[in-house]
C-alpha cells in the first residue's frame, strides 16, 4: 500500500503559482502556510498583498487576503488589525515595495509597535516591474536600470532594512534569513511561525525579512541563483536575529 509521506498544505489553494522558474516565492508561501495551520490560526488570517510579485498571493493563500496599493500594506494591516484585533494579519512585501516606496509606512507601523507580522522578501531587485535596480541591490550588480551595475557614488549603499528596523524601540522582532539550501528553509520556517506566535500573543510588532532568489530579473539559471545568495547576498546581508523584546 502506498504511504503518503508529503501533502500541499491546507494553507495553500489549488490554484497554480505564477512565479517564475526558480523563484524563491513558492518556497515562502509554502513556509507561511504551514505555520498558519500549524498554529491553527489559518480561518482567522489575513493577508495583505500590494503591487509586485506577491501582487496575486491573496489567490494563494487559504485565507482571507486583501491588495494594497503599492507600499501601503502596513498601513492597511494597521487598520484591519485595530478593526479586527483577534485576527491574524500579515503583510507579504518585496524589497521595491517595502524598502522603496514603502519605507515611510513601514518604519512607522513599527514605530506605533503594530501587533502584526510583515514577511519581507528581498531579492534585491524589482521582479514583476521590470527587473530595475531597488534600495537593496547589491554594488556592481547588473539590473535594467544599472545595466553597467551600481555605482555607489550615484546610488548610495544597499538599504539594510533589519539593521535599520532593529534601530525602532518599539519592534519586537526583527529577523533575517534566507531561503537558499534545506537546512536554511528550515530555519526561515521557525522564524516566521515565530513572528506568528508573537501576534497571537499580542506582542507587537514582527518583522521577518528573506533572502531570495529571482532567476529570471538577475539573469541566472536557478542553481545560480540559490549560489548568488549564498557567496553574495548573505556577505553583505547578514542572517541572524537582530532584535528580539518578546523573549522578556
Amino acid at each position: 500500500m502506498a504511504k503518503i509521506i508529503y501533502e500541499k498544505s491546507k494553507g495553500l489553494t489549488d490554484t497554480p503559482l505564477t512565479y517564475c522558474p526558480g523563484c524563491s516565492h513558492g518556497t515562502i508561501h509554502k513556509l507561511i502556510a504551514e505555520s498558519l495551520v500549524e498554529l491553527d490560526v489559518l480561518d482567522k488570517s489575513i493577508a495583505i498583498a500590494p503591487v509586485g510579485c506577491s501582487v496575486l498571493a491573496y489567490e494563494f493563500f487559504n485565507c482571507d487576503g486583501i491588495q494594497a496599493a503599492h507600499g501601503r500594506a502596513p498601513a492597511v494591516a494597521t487598520g484591519i488589525k485595530r478593526v479586527e484585533p483577534d485576527k491574524i494579519v500579515f503583510t507579504y512585501q518585496g524589497d521595491g515595495d517595502l524598502a522603496s516606496i514603502g519605507t515611510a509606512e513601514i518604519i512607522h507601523a513599527a514605530h506605533r509597535g503594530e501587533n502584526i507580522t510583515v514577511i519581507f522578501v528581498n531579492n534585491a531587485i524589482y521582479g514583476m516591474t521590470g527587473g530595475q535596480m531597488a534600495p537593496t541591490t547589491l554594488i556592481d550588480q547588473k539590473t535594467s536600470t544599472s545595466p553597467y551595475g551600481r555605482q555607489e557614488i550615484l546610488t548610495g549603499k544597499p538599504l539594510l532594512v533589519s539593521e535599520m528596523m532593529a534601530q525602532i524601540p518599539s519592534a519586537t522582532y526583527i529577523e533575517r534569513v534566507s531561503v537558499h539550501d534545506v537546512p536554511h528553509i528550515n530555519l526561515a520556517k521557525r522564524a516566521i511561525k515565530k513572528a506568528f506566535e508573537y501576534q497571537i500573543a499580542g506582542k507587537g510588532f514582527s518583522m521577518i525579512e528573506l533572502i531570495s532568489g529571482c532567476p529570471v530579473g538577475w539573469n541566472m539559471t536557478p542553481v545560480d541563483s540559490m549560489k548568488f545568495m549564498k557567496d553574495t547576498m548573505i556577505p553583505y546581508y547578514p542572517l541572524g536575529v537582530y532584535v528580539d523584546r518578546g523573549a522578556k
